[in-house]
């Protein structure tokens, strides 16, 4: 259970190396919000984060830091409910990172795929920081500094939560007395300081961009990194332009040319935002048979994005008009995570024997 609350902590958050998109909505966002009432919620920041491949961007960190908050309460998570704070505010994460991390064998960390995507991805060859290597660290002390239960993500941060699981469980094993054969929902009853967190996956787990595949032939997932993002805050006629544009079924020439459904980013889309499945089916099987153009199934889409986007912006509208208030409710949150960090960083030095 949280520190302040009855109910099970939640945590998840973002690091600010752009706006949120689409992959940010379906992937997490939406479990977020509709969480709240069930979880003592904390949404971090984690702006040390964005520095391993950012070093050298200070003030783009900063913005963007402050763009994801304007996002945060733009999307309807509620500051009287959630928690919202950025990392660097809470120093005891990153001393209980130091602890952890001497936990975590270097060939494990290197293990874990996310890393090796990241390095592939972005092209970074053997030209990356040893903080990039440190950043699946902090994301462990981020979840364990709070004892989440729950984080609620998108597929690729998966080995990440395992590495959190692990790590939990040694701590636990190693220093709290907890059986190596004890079930994970028993470690806290067992004396353990760490429970063993879950993860929910959103309902699309990893949402394609709007460009095409990668050259290995798969489609890369939505992210400012690959200009293939659609922003919360994107305007209608910059939805309309990016929808309009986006790849397709690089095959179909002509409009009256049978299509391929699987594998295109529109039906992905379509999928994953139209509501209405009896008319996506209906469509789909006509793009098959060439009886549909890209053009309709696309200004379909706009208008269901830009639905779907309108509430949102209006009320990141009104939050940015109100001089302050986004800095007061990360301060506010800030004043929160530490008290909880604090604590569990006490806890666990009085574990390891080292209050002096």
């Amino acid at each position: 259970m949280s520190v302040n609350s009855n109910k099970p902590c939640l945590l998840t958050g973002d690091t600010p190396t752009g706006r949120l998109h689409l992959g940010h909505w379906v992937g997490s966002i939406e479990n977020r919000i509709a969480l709240q009432e069930s979880y003592d919620c904390y949404f971090l920041l984690a702006n040390a984060h964005a520095f391993t491949t950012r070093e050298d961007q200070p003030q783009a960190v900063r913005e963007s830091t402050l763009d994801i908050a304007l996002d945060y309460l733009s999307v309807g998570i509620e500051p009287e409910k959630s928690c919202i704070f950025i990392e660097s505010e809470v120093p005891a994460i990153y001393e209980l990172a130091t602890w952890l991390s001497m936990l975590i064998p270097y060939p494990r960390l290197m293990r874990n795929p996310t890393i090796k995507d990241e390095i592939r991805d972005k092209k970074l060859g053997h030209h990356y920081s040893m903080g990039f290597l440190w950043y699946p660290i902090l994301q462990v002390s981020d979840i364990l500094s709070f004892k989440a239960e729950l984080v609620p993500v998108g597929e690729d941060q998966i080995p990440h939560l395992e590495l959190t699981r692990e790590v939990a469980r040694r701590f636990n094993q190693l220093y709290c007395g907890v059986s190596s054969h004890s079930k994970d929902e028993d470690s806290l009853e067992q004396g353990g300081v760490f429970p063993v967190v879950e993860w929910k996956l959103g309902r699309t787990n990893r949402l394609v961009g709007l460009g095409g595949p990668a050259e290995n032939g798969q489609l890369l997932k939505m992210s400012k990194s690959f200009n293939n993002a659609i922003f919360l805050s994107d305007p209608p006629d910059i939805v309309q332009k990016k929808v309009m544009s986006m790849y397709t079924d690089p095959k179909r020439l002509r409009a009256s040319d049978p299509g391929t459904v699987e594998n295109n980013p529109l039906w992905i889309f379509h999928d994953a935002f139209n509501p209405d499945k009896g008319w996506v089916e209906s469509m789909k099987e006509k793009y098959r048979n060439g009886e549909v153009g890209d053009v309709a199934c696309k200004k379909k889409l706009v208008d269901l994005l830009v639905a779907l986007l309108e509430p949102i912006q209006k009320r990141r509208a009104e939050y940015k008009r109100e001089s302050g208030y986004v800095l007061r409710v990360l301060q506010r949150g800030a004043e929160k995570a530490n008290q909880v960090a604090e604590k569990t960083l006490k806890e666990v030095k009085e574990k390891i024997h080292q209050i002096y």
